[in-house]
């Protein structure tokens, strides 16, 4: 019975641990789409979270909304975004290549 204490303390510290990197890479990384995929990976610790707790009620809503829901708005805000940033710097640099063929007369 304390083996199993012992084991089940250790899995909480390893989650909460695994929450607070998480947290952290996903808040101070440079790269949009890594802390997408981040926040969602946060989501479903979360849930694993909730589930310790006995809340496999909130665990689904955490799953079904804050991973899947939430992730997959962020995830065509990024794709729409990055499309975006394409046709600017295309419209950028046909622009350029307009001025460029110009002659001053």
């Amino acid at each position: 019975m304390e083996t199993l204490t012992a084991l089940t303390l250790a899995f909480d510290v390893l989650l909460a641990l695994l929450l607070l990197l998480t947290a952290g890479f996903a808040l101070f990384g440079r790269n949009l789409f890594r802390a997408i995929v981040l926040y969602i990976a946060f989501g479903l610790l979360l849930a694993l979270v909730w589930i310790r707790l006995d809340a496999p009620d909130i665990a689904l809503a955490e799953i079904a909304i804050g991973a899947g829901l939430t992730g997959a708005l962020l995830l065509s805000a990024w794709a729409r975004l990055e499309r975006s940033d394409d046709n600017q710097a295309a419209d950028e640099s046909s622009q350029s290549g307009q001025d460029q063929t110009r002659t001053p007369h």
